[in-house]
């Protein structure tokens, strides 16, 4: 019988949850995060292809997001700034399950979750092994999406099956995973900057670890907008290797990988092609990265 003075119990610490929270339910806030992240800002992230373009004639240049989505809309219709959205919808919620389940279990193996206590190795090690899982089932779906975001994409796929087919026909298999070591080598580091910067923000503006979505917010924003700043150039050789399919010159349908589309990059267009798009890669990645943390940390919390 309990004593009439008996302390109520300690209310659960959603950030020490892993050991009581099921897989299921990491995957299915994951989800939620990936989906809200990606759907939002995708946009942005069209203007953002159609910047990274190596071949892009005249009615492809765009020199920032305003003027790009201005001329999209113009020219092309206002819906298909949202062209493509479908892949990430479909790839985004799976995607986005394995990633966070993987970076819950990895940081929980490694003691990442304790109160107070800064992990940075932890946090480093979880983004990695998240992102590598994650990119493997996410690839061929974002290979989808650029296609689709190209100019007059809507003219040669009525769909994302149709786009999938197109590829898979003309390609083959490997067209969707020729980027996937590149893509590795964006978000990899990508990753393990985002998280050791979302860690260490976190820590100091909420050391308790207790639900707080103005942490979770501003942590995850400016994090997001660090990491992708710093990648950029990985990116923009992602964007060349799944839309060479598309282009006419022989040299550019011949890269194969990260080091042939880096000279190709050099030779055509110099240092300053590697930054190609990172104003609206960051635009895109700081908003989508908060709102990924923080759909994330509410849904954990919930």
């Amino acid at each position: 019988m309990a004593q009439p003075n008996a302390e109520p119990l300690e209310e659960y610490d959603y950030e020490s949850l892993p050991p009581n929270f099921s897989l299921l339910q990491n995957m299915a806030a994951g989800a939620f995060a990936g989906i809200a992240e990606h759907t939002v800002m995708y946009p942005i992230d069209a203007i953002k292809t159609r910047m990274q373009v190596l071949t892009s004639g005249p009615a492809n240049v765009h020199n920032g997001v305003t003027k790009g989505t201005f001329r999209i809309a113009t020219g092309e219709g206002f819906l298909s700034l949202w062209r493509g959205v479908s892949s990430v919808v479909a790839g985004a919620g799976p995607a986005h399950a394995v990633y966070f389940a993987t970076y819950e279990a990895v940081k929980h193996i490694m003691g990442g979750n304790q109160a107070g206590v800064h992990h940075p190795l932890a946090a480093v090690t979880s983004g990695a092994c998240a992102t590598i899982a994650s990119d493997a089932l996410m690839n061929p779906f974002d290979v989808i999406k650029q296609r689709m975001q190209m100019r007059d994409s809507a003219k040669m796929y009525r769909s994302m099956v149709d786009c999938a087919k197109y590829v898979y026909r003309t390609e083959g298999l490997g067209a969707f995973y020729v980027s996937y070591p590149t893509t590795l080598s964006m978000t990899v580091p990508f990753t393990a900057l985002q998280f050791l910067a979302y860690e260490s923000i976190s820590t100091v503006m909420n050391p308790t670890k207790h639900y707080d979505p103005a942490t979770h917010c501003v942590a995850g924003g400016v994090a997001g907008g660090f990491a992708a700043a710093l990648t950029t150039p990985m990116d923009v050789i992602k964007t060349m290797l799944q839309t060479r399919g598309t282009a006419t010159d022989p040299e550019l349908r011949s890269v194969n990988g990260f080091m042939a589309g880096a000279r190709l990059l050099l030779q055509r267009e110099g240092f300053r092609g590697f930054f190609k798009g990172v104003g609206p890669r960051v635009v895109t990645t700081m908003p989508s990265t908060a709102i990924c943390w923080s759909a994330y940390e509410a849904s954990k919390y919930v």
